[in-house]
């Protein structure tokens, strides 16, 4: 069961917009795939299970606050941030990646589906001197080196119940980089509590707290 229905499976709150959103997303991500690989075109027919369930399993961590400012670092095809921006409407969420095609392809989507809290930019994420209270990403980098380049970017302002820093999907190679200084700290939340599937064994929410300079 690939469609909108797995997610309104594990997301019971949601209301009509919020469901319409995501059953358009389905319409539109298959559309821009066949001219741009937003996400692997072998892979497209599991993009609810694979990519939107995915990402959404960051919610089950924490419940972003009105205001809250996401950056979603290396965004790629929208994942995570903006399953996410459909989910909290409160919320802000700044998808960036360097490659052009993506970002327009990407600023589509997000006017098609009338949202008003994502906001896709090309850049690159070491060029970004704003503040955020959390980073999201997937497949970007190695965690460690993920960390170097968007840890400036949190701010010491917390108004969420989860204190700032960043959220981090990520498969069992995990296991291998937590000797990493940088991540020692870092603390996995399986997926497969949240969202029983056998896609998602082996697969983390990776949470790091930040603790930054004094703004």
């Amino acid at each position: 069961m690939d469609s909108v229905e797995l997610i309104l499976k594990h997301f019971t709150e949601l209301n009509r917009i919020q469901v319409e959103q995501l059953s358009d997303a389905g319409y539109l991500y298959s559309g821009w795939n066949k001219k741009i690989n937003l996400v692997s075109r072998k892979d497209i027919g599991n993009l609810y299970l694979h990519h939107i369930l995915h990402s959404l399993s960051i919610a089950r961590l924490v419940s972003f606050r009105e205001g809250s400012r996401i950056l979603d670092a290396g965004t790629g095809g929208g994942f995570p941030g903006l399953p996410l921006a459909i989910l909290f409407p409160g919320s802000f969420f700044f998808l960036a990646d360097s490659i052009a095609k993506k970002i327009h392809a990407l600023k589509q989507i997000v006017s098609a589906l009338k949202l008003k809290n994502a906001f896709p930019v090309q850049t690159r994420v070491e060029n970004i001197n704003d503040r955020f209270d959390f980073i999201t990403g997937r497949a970007v980098a190695p965690l460690s080196k993920f960390v170097d380049l968007v840890a400036g970017t949190i701010s010491g302002h917390n108004i969420n119940t989860l204190s700032n820093g960043i959220l981090y999907l990520k498969g069992d190679d995990f296991v291998q980089e937590s000797s990493v200084p940088v991540i020692k700290e870092a603390i996995p939340y399986p997926i497969q509590t949240w969202f029983p599937y056998p896609f998602f064994k082996g697969k983390y929410v990776v949470y790091i707290r930040i603790y930054p300079d004094a703004e």
